[in-house]
């Protein structure tokens, strides 16, 4: 959605462009260069370049979206303000600005949708994989999991908190998470975790290694992190290292 924020920027900064133009003489283009040893013109000049930058950077954006912006014509509007003669009037630019708004929204949700979808068959065909595999366990709500290194002790319950060594890998085998690289087990309640810990944690005895893949439903869905895909199913190894009983 940060595509949307700044186009919507974009459309607040030309429809202020239009309503100081009202205020201001019209002032003709600089046709013999401009003394940059003036103090004021520095400060003027730099501004521009600035805006300049700003334009350059967001009007590229919308074309990752198949909306192409053509920053000659983007210029020409600028200079028709300045000059005090632009085409649109200023309700015209906020209306068809509103409507680029929510045309990148649209296209934002569909491709969000489109991928959630690859992502979800993915997992769905990495699941199907896994299952195959010797000593894979599936539970009532689709959990799987494989029992790497096995213990006898005290299990946890949903309302314990635990200290866990674990790694976290999309299907892809891609790393997006992992206590071992940081170097210290992690420890938290059950109760504050996705639901496929909630439920696979439970099955470890104190000791114990299980490798869990967790469908997308047991663990963020449709919602999506700066590291994780919507609609990911998760693979995790998680070794339990103690209870804390509440």
């Amino acid at each position: 959605m940060k595509l949307i924020f700044k186009v919507s920027l974009l459309s607040m900064t030309f429809i202020i462009l239009m309503g100081c133009q009202k205020k201001e003489v019209p002032v003709p283009p600089i046709k013999n260069g401009v003394d940059l040893n003036i103090e004021d013109n520095r400060i003027a000049y730099s501004i521009g370049v600035s805006f300049a930058n700003y334009l350059s950077n967001n009007i590229k954006k919308p074309s990752e979206i198949g909306i192409n912006l053509d920053k000659h014509i983007v210029l020409r509007g600028i200079e028709d303000v300045f000059l005090g003669n632009p085409k649109l009037n200023e309700e015209e630019v906020a209306s068809i600005l509103k409507e680029l708004d929510m045309r990148i929204g649209d296209a934002i949700q569909n491709q969000s949708l489109e991928k959630a979808a690859e992502v979800k068959k993915l997992g769905t065909e990495f699941q199907k994989e896994f299952e195959k595999e010797s000593n894979v366990i599936k539970t009532d709500s689709g959990l799987l999991y494989q029992i790497i290194r096995q213990s006898e002790g005290q299990k946890p319950k949903e309302d314990d908190t635990v200290q866990v060594h674990y790694k976290g890998t999309l299907v892809d085998g891609s790393q997006f998470d992992s206590s071992y690289e940081r170097g210290e087990p992690a420890t938290f309640s059950l109760k504050h975790v996705i639901q496929g810990w909630i439920e696979g944690v439970q099955l470890m005895s104190v000791g114990s290694k299980f490798k869990f893949v967790i469908p997308s439903e047991l663990a963020y869905g449709l919602h999506d992190t700066p590291t994780i895909p919507a609609n990911s199913t998760l693979i995790f190894e998680i070794e339990l290292l103690k209870i804390f009983n509440e």
